[in-house]
């Protein structure tokens, strides 16, 4: 019984992943068990450092369970600038860095106990060297994270603060109760005093 619910957790994560890439791309099964194979399950504790600034990233992650979130950070920790957050069952990474295999100038960190799984930024060019759906992978990985990065522009252009949050909360209602306020704040771009006030008027 111990043993085979981790095992069972393990397939479900990794169903999940195929079923995320064959929402872009078609696999055959060969193809599926070399990329499957080169994925790695990591643990980091709440509160651990994902990926430093200065630090080159290795690493595309698939986050099974947890949340991350992106920030800029300052040595007060007073003006930190939370720009992103990553929840379960999505990819994310410092995808520039990745890319240029340079140094990120912002880090990345656990806000809750995560489980995730990587894959390397040699395993994953090996992919695209020797898999049909290789290079097709990469452009529709890129291509979704960009769109979320757009999404975020475009909304602190246009959207108020209040729309900010409401997006948050339809989309992960369950999981923003384990975001400090400040992290909230600074993601949509206001005091905590002022989201503590929309969240006065939501409730």
């Amino acid at each position: 019984m111990g043993t085979s619910r981790p095992i069972l957790i393990i397939i479900r994560t990794m169903e999940k992943i195929k079923e995320y890439f064959e929402k872009l791309v078609p696999f055959d099964d060969q193809d599926w068990e070399l990329f499957s194979k080169k994925l790695k399950r990591v643990g980091y504790a709440k509160g651990e450092v994902i990926l430093n600034d200065g630090n080159v990233e290795k690493t595309l992650s698939f986050l099974e369970t947890g949340i991350v979130r992106f920030f800029l950070p300052d040595p007060d920790c007073e003006r930190e600038l939370t720009f992103a957050f990553a929840f379960e069952n999505s990819f994310f990474s410092g995808y520039d860095s990745f890319l240029s295999q340079t140094p990120a100038d912002y880090r990345i960190e656990a806000l809750a106990d995560c489980e995730v799984w990587q894959i390397s930024f040699e395993d994953l060019n090996l992919i695209y060297d020797t898999t049909k759906m290789g290079n097709l992978i990469g452009r529709k990985v890129a291509e979704s994270l960009y769109a979320a990065k757009m999404k975020r522009e475009l909304s602190l252009l246009k959207d108020s603060a209040k729309e900010r949050y409401l997006d948050l909360l339809r989309h992960q209602p369950h999981l923003y109760k384990l975001i400090p306020l400040k992290y909230l704040a600074s993601y949509i771009g206001v005091r905590p005093q002022s989201l503590s006030r929309i969240r006065r008027q939501i409730n």
